[in-house]
């Protein structure tokens, strides 16, 4: 429980820990960014990690005068995302369901439901998922994972992969570096990123509904 508090609060915080981070560490945040988001897309286990909140917050300090350059940062984290989703991919290629077993304090990190959500998304969208699912917590981890399971074709696969972390990274950060010096936004982060996860959800939540009401329609 302590851990899930703790993962809570750098979530809606993570603004106030990465300038902590910053006032550290210095140039070794580019690595711990780097490493957040590789292991968030890379390890199919790691689907808590806080992508969408953690690229807003770093382009909004990135904002700051003597903080992290912007253009630095989305060039690492690009790498980052591009080679965490083929790292994923390669891994659902070569060793399957098996590593969906794989327990984290005692709680299987990757349940079968969450599995069944992305297979969703691949019906629903086909290839285009790889890119969709970027914005989506939890799907995003999962989606090139599933893709190698299901021995999709590696370039179509790497197109749409490039594709996603540009869009991601690049938009979401910048969103970050344009938006976070608004008063507004800047003084109630924390709403602002349980907004960011709302949205990123809604998608999951839509294809939940529209799967129940069809169900209904065909039983009548």
């Amino acid at each position: 429980m302590e851990y899930i508090t703790v993962l809570i609060d750098f979530v809606l915080h993570i603004d106030k820990h990465l300038v902590e981070i910053v006032n550290d560490y210095q140039y070794w945040t580019y690595l711990i960014l780097f490493l957040i988001i590789f292991v968030e897309t890379g390890l199919v286990v790691m689907p808590f990690l806080p992508g969408d909140s953690l690229l807003f917050a770093a382009g909004m300090l990135a904002a700051q005068p003597n903080e992290l350059n912007i253009w630095i940062m989305i060039g690492l984290l690009l790498i980052a995302a591009i080679t965490g989703d083929s790292l994923n991919y390669s891994i659902g290629k070569n060793f399957g369901l098996r590593i969906t077993k794989f327990r984290l304090l005692g709680k299987q990190m990757v349940t079968d439901s969450q599995i069944e959500k992305t297979h969703s998304f691949y019906e629903k969208y086909g290839s285009k998922t790889i890119v969709i699912a970027r914005f989506v917590p939890i799907v995003r981890t999962l989606a090139p994972f599933v893709a190698g399971i299901g021995r999709m074709n590696y370039t179509t696969f790497f197109t749409y992969n490039i594709l996603g972390a540009i869009l991601w990274v690049v938009g979401i950060s910048l969103a970050g570096y344009f938006l976070g010096n608004i008063p507004l936004i800047r003084d109630n982060f924390s709403k602002v990123v349980l907004l960011i996860i709302v949205l990123s959800v809604l998608p999951i939540i839509y294809e939940v509904l529209k799967a129940k009401f069809s169900s209904k329609k065909e039983a009548h």
